[in-house]
């Protein structure tokens, strides 16, 4: 292709409004135009790259034996009804209804489309098990679009199921995804882990996250310094924290913080660490209340929190009830006295002579500890893990740190089959429910996590299988026929070895050029100029080095090659 005959119109200014490197050079560099919030029109350069990314996960998920098919965007209502999604997805599900007054939903996801599918064609056994899979727009009314294309109302998945007849034939499709993700992320040139991850609104039992270490991403990530054990923040378990047994307990007593409602206001005041303190926080599930104890220093874990109280719907209790409850204001809940259920993370169970809050307005009370003067009824991990906690699996160092999510995959089970009733005939003819799985890769996410990964002071540096041209061609000057003509017959040449090459043939200054070189970040730059009237050679250029090789134009395609080979 040549530069004067695209459209890859590049920006000197970075947008006001973008707040991570990739969102600021993916619109730069010409690749996407934000049309409104979270939604955005991808420009021919951002086209091909999709479209680079999008071969390499057919060509993955077809060598799985995966088969590929294409589902509506537009949903009946009354399919999220049946599994229970509406309330799930809440205010980021895209609504309407139609002229007939039937409602229907932009897909925010495809599970319940596809069992759909599957129960009224799949019958038996023998046509088990099954893997379908699709590259679609997906539609999520985000509260807060940010972050460009990796958090935006609309995008690009691809999203794949597996139907198995039983659970030892579901790790079977759940390995094989997995293993196909791990390829597809390699040869997208990505450092990525897997790591485990709370399966959410999906529902399910297992689920593992393909996560790329980054300080920009939204998500959080624990991993030893050790052991293979890794965990999204939702899922991440500590290591239970061993009791203090030299500290003898002493007596409680009551003290004044006159109108101190914050763990930071009261350990200031009485001189102590936050985690010798205790939060009392009062939660509402199925019209039932119960207290939730973590120490100071630790926030509670509402996924691990709702799988304790076996109930997807819990919330912290209003005003009122608190006050009903706790006979105080907000602020100086406590555990002791306490009528309701009280639940308490494993890492209270073992302090001594702590803090709690007083039940009475402006007070709270010292030297309390679990067991003498409140009864916990349930332990458990319902918190988030923090730099301080060790490791589950070996107890050394758990280190936390944002990631990225590119994938997710998810052992369903029966979740969908139950609820919208896809069965099957097994050998014996006896009904069952269909085992499923769910795998999903945010396509658009990939190109945002390379450029947040691989990138410089001057633009984007592509890994050569995402470029969206392998090869760009710069002829420094426009008007000197010998330059043009040297710069046209390689382009030809490398175009008709199938080398996906750009030739820049716009008549514009050699440094604009270079700028625009180093921005969109095309992995080879071959620049025509000076050189070949005075060495008869080119000059070769790889975006991600700072080597600068020579080659003479006879020798121009086995140098390239060498080149491209180095790169892959």
């Amino acid at each position: 292709m040549k530069w004067s005959q695209t459209f890859i119109p590049t920006l000197k200014e970075t947008p006001s409004d973008a707040e991570v490197e990739s969102h600021k050079l993916m619109i730069r560099s010409g690749m996407i135009r934000k049309l409104s919030a979270g939604i955005y029109s991808y420009l021919p350069l951002g086209t091909k790259i999709l479209n680079k990314v999008t071969t390499i996960i057919r060509e993955e998920m077809d060598k799985s034996g995966a088969i590929e098919l294409s589902l509506p965007a537009l949903q009946p209502l009354t399919l999220l009804e049946l599994s229970g999604r509406i309330d799930a997805f809440g205010d980021d599900l895209l609504s309407m209804k139609d002229r007939h007054k039937k409602g229907i939903a932009l897909s925010p996801t495809h599970e319940e489309v596809i069992t759909d599918l599957v129960k009224n064609e799949v019958s038996s056994y023998k046509q088990l098990p099954l893997i379908l899979y699709q590259i679609q727009t997906k539609f999520r009314d985000e509260a807060r679009p940010r972050f460009g294309v990796l958090r935006s109302k609309e995008f690009l998945m691809k999203d794949a199921y597996s139907f198995d007849t039983d659970d030892d034939s579901l790790n079977n499709s759940y390995q094989k995804m997995y293993d196909t993700y791990c390829r597809i992320f390699e040869r997208c040139k990505l450092d990525f882990l897997a790591v485990e991850a709370d399966t959410g609104a999906m529902g399910g039992d297992v689920s593992h996250e393909f996560m790329v270490p980054n300080e920009n991403g939204e998500d959080v990530i624990a991993k030893c310094r050790s052991c293979d054990y890794s965990a999204n923040r939702e899922k991440a378990e500590p290591s239970p924290i061993e009791s203090d047994d030299n500290v003898t307990p002493d007596d409680p007593k009551e003290v004044s913080t006159p109108n101190m409602t914050t763990i930071k206001e009261v350990s200031n005041f009485l001189g102590i660490e936050s985690n010798k303190m205790v939060k009392t926080l009062i939660y509402t599930y199925d019209n039932k209340h119960v207290a939730v104890l973590v120490r100071g220093d630790h926030d509670v874990n509402e996924a691990k929190l709702s799988k304790v109280l076996s109930s997807d719907e819990i919330a912290l209790a209003n005003e009122e009830t608190v006050v009903e409850l706790t006979n105080a204001p907000v602020g100086f809940a406590g555990p002791i006295g306490l009528k309701t259920q009280i639940i308490a993370d494993q890492a209270v169970t073992v302090l001594k002579n702590c803090v709690v809050g007083g039940n009475k307005a402006d007070t709270h009370i010292m030297n309390v500890n679990p067991d003498k003067d409140f009864k916990i009824d349930r332990a458990a991990d319902i918190r988030f893990v923090t730099e301080n906690d060790r490791c589950p699996k070996c107890n050394d160092v758990l280190d936390i740190s944002n990631g990225i999510e590119l994938g997710h995959v998810f052992k369903l089970g029966t979740r969908y089959s139950d609820s919208l009733g896809a069965k099957f005939l097994d050998k014996n003819g006896k009904e069952r429910p269909i085992v499923m799985g769910s795998y999903g890769i945010g396509v658009n996410r990939i190109l945002a996590a390379t450029i947040e990964k691989s990138h410089d002071s001057n633009g984007i540096i592509w890994p050569l299988p995402l470029a969206p041209y392998e090869v760009l061609i710069v002829p420094i000057n426009f008007k000197d026929e010998t330059i043009m003509d040297t710069a046209t017959k390689i382009y030809d040449e490398l175009c008709d070895a199938g080398i996906d090459t750009l030739l820049d043939d716009r008549d514009q200054r050699p440094g604009f050029k270079f700028k625009d070189a180093d921005l969109i970040g095309i992995p080879i730059r071959i620049t025509v100029g000076k050189r070949l009237k005075e060495t008869g050679e080119l000059e070769i250029k790889l975006r991600s080095k700072e080597e600068v090789y020579y080659a003479k134009p006879e020798n121009i395609l086995t140098e390239i090659v060498k080149h491209m080979d180095s790169l892959r």
